[in-house]
């Protein structure tokens, strides 16, 4: 099973793409709780020059919600990161995490439904970008 989705675009700043895949997350009930600059991280505590990288942390807080009152230890696998990274022909990739690929290995079968929703959800997001 495939961990990821992704979905290639093309645009002229990853500024650009992160409007775009905030505002496809919105219309799928999801907010950006957190957000990680791995280039400006990276040069700041390895002195490495990566490409405009980007994670954001996705969350539906009413999966959230339901997932949590199954097992609180599912905290571990939220939010839902949604990478953007710069190719080196200049396209930008969006990667979502497969949240059945994460979460259903846990064994409770109670989530596996909620991970499936949430799973289509984000492909709906992925989709939307190309």
């Amino acid at each position: 099973m495939n961990y990821h989705m992704d979905q290639l675009m093309e645009a002229a700043s990853i500024d650009i793409v992160k409007e775009k895949v905030t505002a496809a997350l919105k219309e799928e009930g999801f907010g950006v709780l957190t957000e990680i600059d791995i280039q400006a991280t990276m040069k700041k505590k390895l002195d490495k020059n990566y490409p405009p990288m980007l994670i954001l942390g996705a969350c539906n807080p009413v999966f959230a919600d339901k997932v949590l009152t199954i097992d609180p230890n599912m905290t571990a696998m939220l939010p839902c990161n949604v990478s953007i990274r710069q190719l080196p022909d200049g396209k930008f990739e969006v990667s979502a995490i497969d949240p059945e690929a994460a979460m259903v290995p846990v064994g409770k079968e109670e989530i596996k439904p909620l991970a499936r929703e949430v799973r289509e959800r984000l492909a709906k997001v992925i989709a939307s970008l190309a």
